[in-house]
């Protein structure tokens, strides 16, 4: 260990965050003379800010897991153990003060194939920081752990994983590639049952997702990696370096570089808006029936569904409620990519005939701007009400946003009840089914529709139906 540099990291880093002299009667001015790159060097970088990276627009199944800190030596030598029991490497958000202390950890990490990134060089409050002090936190940090360990890292992440403008300027001046946070911070577990914690940690396995534990604060560090390992698998994701996950993601175009962002619009002289909405297409000559999906899920819900509609080659319409995606837009654009409708279900599932309505214009508007930034093109310009219930003033205030028009359904296992079985479910829709049928199904997770799926379609199928998408039935060109 070289305690020279020790010393004078913890010297340097009294100088910067408690503004007193670490030379005698010296001041603080006088110090700051004397050591040539200390704050009152940096000017504050005037161009663009460091991008912030909480989750990476990727459709590939893939997230990161990262840990920030670094624990003691027993528990960082543990850890590394489980994550090679469960084949993943992960990246370490090291500080430089302990990379400084205990290299040999450091070189540890490396040498079983994790990634080393910036945790700043003491892990202290950088919002309440001056730039200078941000800049200098990072900068050493870089060198500190360049020193010992011959890697340059390209990520910094704050102790709080939040960042302020100051962060991110400080970032690019350094030429660091981004400021990272994180889709999840994964605290110390209370008094969870397993299924509780196995169901929270499910809600979190998201594609392009970043995973972040605190090594040094986290007590129940080696029962969360397990349950973090075993969430990704039974999705069929993997769990991956940082560095890689950002190789394999992409850039997303704001909102209002996309085509038909403003499809839909607030428009409350509706008195003469026209709607065309559709239970099933009547007189049908066709034996053809739509699937429909309603609502949102987790990525272990939606996934399984998508998988089954692919290996037995359906296209479906999904409607998406867009508060879900919201929080997990590749999800929704895997949808798209998958093939599919991609429909308006409103962004928090009112009953439309309950809302004023301005309100259900701006869930509606709402909804179709989230989505379209989520999957990047406008959603297939179809609506699905809540519940299914309308009124005809309600379809003409739909009519009035842009989505003229409005899919209902005919078909109802209602397999959103968690008491139906699936041979309940395929029961029904066998019963009810007709030519130019719409039956309704959920993306909601623990109810038995994933089980469901496949003897829909085979029974379907074998009573000689052909499975066509909402728009198709509707007879629109949507390019698909």
């Amino acid at each position: 260990m070289n305690r020279l540099l020790i010393i004078s990291l913890l010297l340097l880093s009294a100088a910067l965050f408690t503004g007193c002299s670490v030379f005698g009667g010296q001041s603080a001015d006088k110090t700051a003379l004397s050591m040539p790159n200390t704050q009152s060097d940096i000017v504050k970088y005037a161009g663009p800010e460091s991008k912030a990276v909480s989750m990476v627009y990727t459709t590939k199944r893939e997230l990161a897991l990262t840990f920030n800190g670094m624990a003691d030596k027993g528990t960082m030598e543990r850890l590394l153990d489980q994550l090679d029991t469960y084949g993943i490497k992960a990246t370490f958000f090291l500080p430089g003060m302990r990379v400084a202390e205990e290299p040999d950890i450091a070189k540890e990490i490396l040498a079983r194939g994790h990634e080393i990134e910036n945790n700043t060089l003491n892990r202290l409050d950088m919002s309440k920081m001056s730039y200078e002090q941000v800049n200098k936190e990072i900068d050493l940090s870089n060198d500190v752990i360049r020193k010992k360990t011959g890697v340059s890292p390209n990520y910094v992440r704050t102790v709080s994983g939040g960042y302020t403008d100051d962060v991110r300027l400080a970032a690019a001046q350094l030429d660091m590639q981004a400021v990272v946070g994180d889709s999840l911070f994964l605290y110390n577990w209370q008094n969870e049952t397993e299924l509780e914690k196995r169901n929270y940690i499910r809600k979190y396995i998201n594609r392009g997702g970043i995973i972040a534990l605190d090594t040094q604060e986290n007590r129940t560090i080696e029962e969360s990696v397990k349950l973090i390992a075993e969430g990704a698998k039974n999705v069929g994701y993997q769990l991956i370096r940082l560095d890689k996950l950002m190789q394999d993601g992409g850039e997303r175009k704001p909102l209002e570089q996309i085509p038909g962002y403003d499809a839909a619009k607030i428009n409350m002289n509706d008195a003469n808006a026209t709607y065309n909405v559709m239970y099933k297409k009547e007189g049908d000559l066709k034996k053809e029936v739509v699937l429909s999906f309603d609502d949102w899920g987790t990525d272990y819900t939606i996934t399984k569904i998508l998988d089954l509609l692919a290996a037995y080659k359906v296209k479906a319409s999904f409607f998406l409620r867009a508060d879900g995606v919201e929080k997990n837009p590749n999800l929704a654009r895997a949808i798209i990519e998958g093939g599919h409708d991609v429909g308006n279900h409103t962004y928090s599932h009112p009953v439309i005939t309950s809302i004023t309505p301005e309100q259900l214009q701006q869930e509606i508007v709402k909804a179709h701007r989230i989505i379209t930034e989520a999957i990047q093109q406008q959603p297939t310009m179809i609506f699905r009400p809540p519940t299914g219930v309308v009124s005809v003033s309600t379809l003409k205030v739909v009519g009035a946003t842009g989505y003229r028009n409005i899919a209902n359904f005919d078909v109802d296992p209602t397999d959103f009840n968690k008491s139906r079985t699936s041979a309940q479910i395929v029961q029904t829709i066998k019963d009810e089914t007709g030519n130019g049928s719409v039956v309704l199904l959920h993306l909601l997770d623990d109810i038995q529709t994933i089980q469901a799926l496949p003897s829909i379609i085979n029974t379907l199928r074998g009573e000689g139906y052909t499975f066509v998408r909402m728009s198709e039935l509707m007879g629109l060109n949507i390019g698909q």
